[in-house]
């Protein structure tokens, strides 16, 4: 079983920067991708980005696009997201998801993802 444990959350001001964690654990971890989600109204989740794990190809949704950044570090099974020039709308409990395997509902989908975080809270202050 893979667990996901989130961390790097905080307070920070408004054009500050974090750097959230994901840090990976279970006997065999490969995943297809990982991605970070964050609540949207309607209690859906809006993606954040997305990282293939073999390859590294990312994708961003349009708010954090020049913003946010997602990466992996495949030897220690962690996936960061540096989020810079925060804004107020920024402030979220941000999860991180991992896919086993290719969806067809693709990446950005929360179902295309089998494994969650508990999610670590980011609030930007004005």
């Amino acid at each position: 079983q893979v667990q996901l444990a989130e961390s790097g959350g905080g307070l920070v001001q408004a054009g500050g920067s974090l750097r959230l964690s994901c840090a990976a654990s279970g006997r065999t971890f490969s995943p297809y991708s990982m991605a970070w989600f964050r609540p949207a109204p309607g209690n859906e989740r809006e993606f954040v980005a997305d990282i293939t794990w073999s390859g590294g190809s990312t994708h961003y949704a349009d708010p954090v696009k020049g913003r946010f950044t997602i990466s992996r570090d495949k030897a220690k099974n962690t996936l960061y997201l540096q989020m810079n020039r925060l804004k107020t709308e920024d402030t979220a409990i941000y999860y991180c998801a991992a896919a086993r395997a290719r969806r067809p509902s693709g990446w950005g989908v929360g179902r295309s993802y089998d494994y969650w975080g508990q999610g670590t809270q980011v609030t930007v202050s004005s």
